[in-house]
């Protein structure tokens, strides 16, 4: 098999294993590529890259194989792809591929097409499910587009700098004699903006806890915490950690952080991130549910409670475009556990002390909606509009909205509330 047919079946084998499991694709490509550690960077990152182009056009894809009477397998948006975007020859294909029955007939009929055809309706070209549509153009009106398609652009690569151990500026210089062109975000006070994909294991500093891979958007979030040295600080969705980190950073290793998750596996990913990055005011808890017992006891303990709630990540689409295909459970019950979490966490925050309810989702019922319905019900909690807490930020009205095709970050939202004294 030649070099260039190799690559191609890697591709297909990888695609393949992606469209079968219904674990995040990241983690499906991370398994496959450490089984297969004769694949160089350069290959892995053409491999990479061409399975996340499959991904962005699966619904144009679909399309054209539901046209001609296709099955939407793997293999065949793989030949949909290889004819309609990379116009390569049938021949070729075959050749460098093999040939199965039916593939010469698809290739045939594909043959003289472009990926794109007047045809398509709106959705399809702009790689928008069924399930968010309405949402989506309710949230954006006439931006709809725009907005949809800059979630088809591959993300920026962003670092955050953790002060604890490294500067921005002593980063950007590391970066530089790497050869790795950057710049530092225009918004987060510790970010820095990659100008090309890079192999993970040329950034010493990532192993060594100075930087750390996050989206400009997420920095902004955990900014709106304002955690303080001293204070007393929960995560109450931490995952990994991310923003855990952040804070941590921001109290200067001062005060306490509980980062809480209901994933086992997400915590201890999270203590060894605290680990690296040397902090020391982390401590981790899970909990059985978002009505965990603990979470009655400390009541009224915290200055400060995050709440990145679990949601349908519409906002992270450029990033996970495998996720917007993946409603699974509905937005009905995303929408319900937000609501239930929202309620139980509040309970932590002391009075005078601040609440940020945050997604990285575009949809209002995840996001306005889901603050109004609290606020109506916990008339203890006021809003506090995004000019009095970040006047520095894009104001996007009372809350922090941001969007790929505004701001060149993920799209979160965030919302700030304080408890008022009784």
């Amino acid at each position: 098999m030649t070099p260039a047919a190799a690559r191609l079946q890697a591709i297909l084998d990888l695609f393949t294993a992606t469209e079968a499991e219904r674990r995040p694709v990241d983690a499906v490509t991370s398994a496959w590529l450490r089984g297969r550690r004769d694949i160089g960077d350069e290959d892995r990152g053409t491999i990479l890259d061409t399975l996340y182009d499959l991904l962005r056009h699966r619904a144009r894809l679909t399309w054209w194989l539901e046209k001609f009477g296709r099955e939407a397998n793997a293999r065949n948006q793989f030949l949909a792809w290889l004819v309609l975007a990379e116009r390569r020859p049938a021949e070729e294909i075959k050749r460098l591929l093999g040939e199965e029955p039916q593939d010469g007939s698809l290739l045939n009929k594909l043959h003289g097409h472009t990926i794109e055809h007047p045809e398509m309706p709106e959705a399809v070209l702009l790689e928008c499910p069924a399930w968010a549509e309405p949402s989506l153009r309710a949230r954006f009106g006439d931006r709809f587009a725009p907005e949809m398609n800059a979630l088809l652009t591959p993300p920026p690569f962003d670092l955050r700098v953790n002060p604890i151990k490294a500067t921005r500026e002593g980063a950007l210089k590391q970066l530089a004699k790497l050869g790795l062109p950057a710049e530092p975000t225009p918004l987060a006070p510790h970010g820095i903006r990659l100008a090309e994909k890079f192999a993970l294991s040329r950034l010493p500093a990532l192993k060594t806890g100075e930087v750390e891979i996050q989206d400009e958007g997420s920095q902004l979030v955990a900014q709106l915490v304002d955690a303080q040295p001293g204070d007393r600080v929960v995560d109450f969705c931490a995952g990994a950690g991310g923003k855990t980190l952040a804070m941590a950073a921001q109290m200067n290793n001062k005060g306490r952080i509980i980062a809480c998750d209901v994933n086992e596996g997400r915590l201890k990913r999270c203590s060894e991130r605290v680990r690296n990055a040397g902090m020391h005011n982390v401590e981790t808890k899970l909990l059985g549910s978002e009505s965990d017992k603990w979470v009655k006891r400390k009541k009224l303990g915290f200055d400060r409670v995050l709440i990145d709630a679990p949601c349908s990540g519409t906002g992270t689409w450029r990033r996970n475009p495998d996720t917007r295909w993946r409603d699974e459970g509905g937005l009905e019950h995303l929408t319900a556990l937000q609501s239930r979490i929202l309620a139980s966490a509040a309970r932590l925050v002391k009075e005078g002390g601040r609440l940020v309810y945050a997604t990285c989702s575009m949809l209002p019922e995840e996001n306005e909606a889901q603050v109004e319905a609290f606020l109506k019900a916990f008339p203890a909690f006021k809003l506090v509009p995004l000019a009095e807490v970040a006047p520095d930020l894009p104001q996007t009205g009372d809350y922090l909205s941001l969007t790929p095709a505004q701001h060149d970050t993920d799209g979160f939202f965030a919302a700030v509330m304080t408890r008022t004294p009784a």
